[in-house]
């Protein structure tokens, strides 16, 4: 059962303002990312990197909210239809997600793209390292679940579930300014989209996504560090 947008009437022309301020701010985000460059290495030691983060994403945060107009049933931040049926669909999603990775990682070897990730362990500089792992792994996957599972998924759906889902998926990838993994984080993208899709809950995608995220810092400083 589909859940609606507070007490008054779906206004059609208002949601399509909403869907348009939407596009303009996903559009600005992949601008950006595809001009600003390359995360600096071991930015992740610095405590710019934290403070830019929690700023920039803040801002984005505020432009959402109002894009939804202070809604969170747009945002789909709510309770699962149902934990069970969530807690199934991030277990197969994670290994799928996973599986994909390794595949296309050993057939195209995209390195450390983005930058994000340290080439080793400095132990001097661990404060910092968790304030940035704070960051990249909790604040950063609410706003850009509620920024594409949320809000975007809600304002895409009319069109569509699975467009919905293809369209978000895409989107989330090209805001992350990569070439070589932007097929990864496209289908991860389209994942937690279909997720959001099954549960109606943008929660269980913020799991997933914070997840990804830890095991990703914690494996470069363990595993290939």
């Amino acid at each position: 059962m589909k859940r609606r947008f507070g007490t008054a009437p779906a206004n059609g022309t208002a949601e399509a303002t909403r869907l348009a301020w939407w596009l303009v701010l996903v559009g600005v985000m992949i601008l950006l990312a595809y001009s600003g460059g390359k995360q600096p290495k071991n930015a992740i030691y610095h405590w710019s990197l934290a403070i830019g983060g929690l700023i920039q994403d803040a801002i984005v945060l505020l432009l959402v909210l109002a894009i939804a107009g202070f809604a969170t049933e747009r945002l789909a931040l709510r309770r699962p239809v149902s934990w069970w049926l969530a807690a199934r669909l991030v277990a197969a999603a994670v290994v799928g997600i996973y599986i994909f990775e390794g595949v296309y990682s050993a057939i195209v070897h995209p390195g450390n793209e983005q930058g994000l990730t340290p080439s080793h362990w400095e132990p001097h500089h661990w404060v910092a390292y968790v304030a940035n792992a704070v960051v990249i792994c909790t604040w950063v996957p609410f706003v850009e679940e509620l920024t594409f599972r949320g809000i975007g998924y809600t304002l895409l759906e009319p069109f569509g579930r699975w467009p919905a889902i293809v369209i978000v998926g895409i989107v989330f990838g090209l805001a992350h300014g990569l070439v070589l993994d932007f097929p990864i984080l496209a289908v991860f993208g389209m994942t937690l989209a279909w997720i959001r899709s099954r549960v109606d809950s943008v929660v269980p995608g913020m799991v997933v996504h914070g997840l990804f995220n830890l095991v990703a810092l914690v494996a470069a400083v363990t595993i290939h560090g």
